[in-house]
C-alpha cells in the first residue's frame, strides 16, 4: 500500500466524496487557499474561503445542510468552536430530533486540537468531550492516515452532524492507505496490538505513545492491548468491554483533561458492565486541567508521555502482584 501523510489522506477524501457526490462542499476559513487543487476541479462554488466567523460558518453549513447539501468546514483551530456551539450543538445537533426526522443535517465540522506545534492555549484545547456530551452529534478522532481517510469519508455520507478533529502533529505523519474504496465505520475502534495482560484504551495522536509503551512493557514480560478508540461518540462498548473481560486491567490515556473527559465514561462502562472480571482498578492518565502551554518543554510535559504510561500499566500488574 502506498504511503500518504494525514493531509494528504484528508485530502484525498474530500476530491473522492467530492468527485462521487455534488452535494459535497467545503467551505471555512482558508479552505480554498489551501486546497487550490479541490478549487481547480470543482470550481469557486463548492470550495470557498470564508470570513473568519466561525458562527456565520457553521450556521451556514447547518441551513445547507437541511436544504439537501452536504456541506464541510474548517473552522481551524478547536477553541474556535466555542464561537459556534450554539449553531453546531443547539440547531445541528438537535433540530433533526425537534423535526420529527424531517430534517436531516449531514455536515462534517474539521477542527484541529491537541499539543505539539506550541500554539498556545487559546489554539490548543482538546474540546472533545463536550461535543460527545451534546445529542445529535457523532465525534471522530483517528490515528493514523488511512483511518482520517475512511472515517472522513464516513462522515461526509453520515446523514447528522459530525466533529472530525485533527490531532496537529499528525498532519504530516505518513501512513500506509489502501487504494481504491476506502471506509472506516464510525462507531468501531480497532485493536492496535494484542496483549493478555492489560488493556490501554486510547485516541489520536496518544495512541502512538501507548504503542510505543506496550513495547517497552513486552520487554518487561507485560502483554498489553491497545485499543485505538477513533470514534469517540457512539464509542465501541463492546471492543472496550471485550478487551476489560480479557485482560482484567484498563488503562485509559488521552490528553484531554481528566475531569468528565472520554476516560471517565470508557471508566464508568468498563465498572458497569466487567466490574467482575477486573483485577484492578481502572486507571486514567490524562493531561492535566490547565490551558495548555505554548513552550515546547512545558507543552510535551503536558501531554502524557510514553515512561508515565509504561509506568501506570506496570503498576496495575504489580498492584496484582502484591495483592495475590
Amino acid at each position: 500500500m502506498p504511503q500518504i501523510t494525514v493531509n494528504e489522506a484528508i485530502g484525498q477524501a474530500l476530491a473522492e466524496e467530492m468527485r462521487r457526490d455534488d452535494r459535497v462542499m467545503m467551505f471555512g476559513e482558508g479552505v480554498a487557499t489551501k486546497r487550490q487543487d479541490l478549487v481547480a476541479e470543482f470550481g469557486k462554488l463548492r470550495v470557498r474561503n470564508t470570513p473568519l466567523a466561525e458562527g456565520i460558518i457553521a450556521g451556514t453549513a447547518a441551513g445547507a445542510a437541511a436544504t439537501g447539501l452536504r456541506p464541510v468546514v474548517d473552522l481551524l483551530f478547536a477553541p474556535f468552536l466555542c464561537f459556534a456551539m450554539d449553531e453546531i450543538v443547539n440547531s445541528a445537533g438537535k433540530l433533526r430530533y425537534i423535526s420529527g426526522g424531517q430534517f436531516e443535517f449531514p455536515m462534517v465540522v474539521i477542527a484541529m486540537t491537541g499539543g505539539g506545534w506550541t500554539v498556545g492555549a487559546q489554539h490548543n484545547h482538546n474540546l472533545e468531550a463536550w461535543f460527545v456530551h451534546s445529542p445529535g452529534l457523532k465525534v471522530v478522532m483517528p490515528s493514523n492516515a488511512a483511518d482520517f481517510k475512511g472515517l472522513l469519508k464516513s462522515a461526509i455520507r453520515d446523514d447528522n452532524p459530525v466533529l472530525f478533529f485533527v490531532d496537529m502533529p499528525l498532519g504530516y505523519v505518513p501512513g500506509e492507505v489502501p487504494e481504491g474504496e476506502h471506509l472506516v465505520p464510525i462507531g468501531k475502534a480497532a485493536v492496535r496490538r494484542a496483549g493478555t495482560d492489560v488493556t490501554i484504551i486510547s485516541y489520536a495522536k496518544m495512541v502512538d505513545t501507548c504503542l510505543q509503551a506496550a513495547g517497552q512493557l513486552a520487554e518487561k514480560g507485560i502483554e498489553a492491548e491497545v485499543i485505538d478508540l477513533r470514534s469517540l461518540k457512539p464509542l465501541d462498548e463492546e471492543a472496550i468491554l471485550r478487551s476489560a473481560r480479557k485482560t482484567g486491567r484498563v488503562l485509559i490515556v488521552h490528553e484531554a483533561s481528566r475531569m468528565c473527559g472520554v476516560g471517565a465514561e470508557v471508566a464508568a462502562i468498563v465498572s458497569e458492565q466487567a466490574f467482575d472480571a477486573l483485577k484492578a482498578p481502572v486507571r486514567r492518565l490524562t493531561g492535566p486541567d490547565a490551558p495548555a502551554a505554548s513552550s515546547w518543554v512545558l507543552e510535551q510535559a503536558f501531554m502524557p508521555q510514553v515512561e508515565a504510561v509504561t509506568k501506570a500499566a506496570a503498576a496495575m500488574i504489580g498492584e496484582v502482584a502484591e495483592t495475590a
